[in-house]
């Protein structure tokens, strides 16, 4: 091997011949890969030690030698001819100890569970789950201090007897709190999961064993997303009074195939900006016949559920589906507002290099003073290694920047919305899709060129990894405190039209949560509310303040010009 030569004075290493010859091969691999390598990083992608495990897939904790069946102990005990032989059984006894194997392919549409009490209205996984699932609600509201207080102040009054609400949103633990927190005040829930890959099916039958009629599964097609749907909807005997929608889908549903039950529905509260940006084109189009209240543009949501939590949940989501480093990468965000301004803190502080594209002067600004490069996506797309989505727009990566993308690429969306990326345009003949692990693809191009493809372009954080719990109880609560607004709101106070959280809640929902950091309020004197012209109890800001950027000021007078900061509950 080459030495070190000293002889001008100073240390100078002359690269080996074969060290030459290994950099020139990784440069032509990262070209165009060889069928071999591209093998060989599935293969050992696929083994890794960190899988991003659904409910049904998470073995069990077992130690070699003395958890395994008997049959196999014999050989863990010093007979097995290699490591990787104990590793099989392990894997193989894991795989089949647990209740709901994913060997098990019966789809739970063809299956005919019941519940303890002998109810069959649901349709789960697999019901045996149930306990595991209670067990994971339980952590979770210790996590959601707000919603506990809510149901423990309001479930004597019983502010939502007599709701009949019908849900879609992602089903988690934190939902499930939700959801039993609105049947303590006294509604009557059923719900469908609104993304296909986010239901965890252990928590869905801990709701359908409680008595909740649930119809989620982690992996839905898109024929038993909308079946789903209607399971809900469609029932003899029980019309929906209230719907609590994120993503718009289920609002869609009602409005298009029940129109008469859409007519009688008396609130509807949407969480999302697919979601509202549907309700305001009904609005304009004057086909919005019921009161909906916008939860997304709150600032309880768009300041803590939309921006802490996404920069806390990107990076699990990454890092679970592909084992990436981020230090020194290059990654393009795509939309900087309260989600992409999370990403984009999140892959700064692990020492990413980020790029950001934006179409509001405004959030461009943002971007620039904050430190990132504004570019168009063009500019950028053959560097980066990472591609984020978070606009709620469609076709945001189209087909032509797939194409240009490097070898490798990981291209993810952390917008509500499937629509962000043209992931239909990969279905053609010319390319193959190969599926890695859980919620990661390859899409190999003719070439040899490959991108990572990640939940098939719907919401990564929560189709691949987990989100803060105590964030989302933030959320919760103003889900929940803006049905009782809808719910118990007199007669004309609302009209049939899109309205945004009154600024009164926002506060209520926030001073909820700061006893968990015991944190103490500074009080105005009375001198200093009157130098202001503010009530000492609030509200501090004024209705139409949302420090949202995105929101022009104007509109949002004019949409609260007739909303009410009062409410019916002394609670509150």
């Amino acid at each position: 091997m080459e030495k070190w030569d000293s002889s001008a004075g100073t240390s100078a290493f002359h690269m080996p011949e074969w060290m030459i010859q290994f950099a020139d091969q990784k440069q032509e691999f990262n070209k165009r890969p060889t069928k071999i390598g591209r093998r060989s990083l599935s293969r050992s992608i696929s083994q890794s030690s960190t899988d991003s495990y659904s409910s049904e897939e998470r073995p069990k904790q077992l130690s070699v030698g003395s958890s395994l069946p008997h049959s196999a102990q014999a050989n863990a005990k010093g007979t097995l001819s290699a490591p990787k032989e104990a590793m099989k059984i392990w894997l193989a006894h894991s795989a089949a100890s647990y209740t709901d194997s994913s060997d098990d392919e019966t789809s739970p549409r063809d299956k005919q569970q019941k519940n303890s009490k002998g109810s069959s209205d649901f349709c789960v996984k697999n019901i045996k789950q149930a306990e595991f699932g209670r067990r994971e609600i339980e952590i979770a509201e210790q996590e959601m201090p707000a919603l506990m207080a809510l149901r423990k102040r309001a479930q004597g009054e019983k502010p939502l007897a007599g709701a009949k609400i019908v849900g879609c949103t992602h089903i988690t633990a934190q939902t499930a709190v939700l959801m039993e927190t609105l049947g303590a005040l006294g509604a009557q829930c059923r719900w469908a999961a609104c993304n296909i890959y986010s239901t965890l099916n252990e928590v869905a039958a801990a709701l359908a064993e409680s008595g909740f009629p649930v119809f989620a599964w982690k992996g839905e097609s898109e024929d038993d997303f909308w079946w789903c749907i209607d399971r809900c909807v469609n029932v003899e005997g029980w019309q929906p009074n209230m719907i609590l929608d994120d993503g718009g889908d289920l609002t869609h549903w009602i409005y298009k195939k029940y129109p008469n039950m859409f007519k009688k529905i008396k609130g509807i509260v949407e969480e999302s900006v697919t979601g509202v940006h549907r309700l305001y084109q009904l609005s304009k189009a004057g086909k919005l016949c019921v009161p909906a209240m916008n939860v997304n543009d709150s600032v309880t949501k768009q300041k803590f559920d939309n921006l802490y939590c996404c920069r806390e949940s990107i990076l699990d989501g990454l890092k679970r589906t592909t084992d990436m480093m981020f230090g020194g990468k290059q990654v393009v965000v795509c939309g900087y507002g309260e989600v992409g301004k999370g990403c984009c803190a999140a892959l700064k502080a692990m020492g990413s290099i980020v790029y950001v594209t934006e179409i509001d002067p405004i959030c461009a600004l943002q971007a620039c003073m904050d430190g990132f490069r504004l570019v168009k996506l063009n500019e950028v797309i053959r560097q980066v290694d990472i591609v984020i989505t978070c606009t709620g727009n469609k076709n945001v990566v189209t087909r032509e920047h797939l194409d240009r993308m490097k070898n490798s690429c990981i291209v993810c969306n952390m917008g509500h919305s499937n629509t962000e990326i043209d992931v239909a345009s990969l279905r053609t003949p010319e390319l193959t899709w190969e599926r890695v692990r859980s919620q990661v693809d390859h899409v190999i191009w003719p070439d040899g060129k490959r991108i990572v493809l990640l939940a098939e372009g719907r919401l990564l954080n929560l189709s691949c990894s987990t989100v803060p719990t105590f964030v989302l109880s933030i959320t919760a609560t103003t889900q929940a405190l803006a049905l009782i607004e809808l719910y118990n709101a007199p007669e004309g106070r609302y009209k049939q039209d899109v309205y945004l959280l009154p600024k009164k809640m926002d506060e209520y929902v926030a001073s909820l949560h700061l006893p968990t950091f015991d944190a103490h309020l500074t009080e105005l004197t009375d001198e200093q509310a009157k130098y202001l012209g503010l009530n000492k109890n609030g509200p501090f800001k004024p209705n139409y303040y949302r420090k949202v950027a995105r929101l022009d000021v104007k509109t949002l007078r004019e949409r609260e010009s007739t909303t009410s900061l009062g409410t019916s509950f002394q609670w509150y």
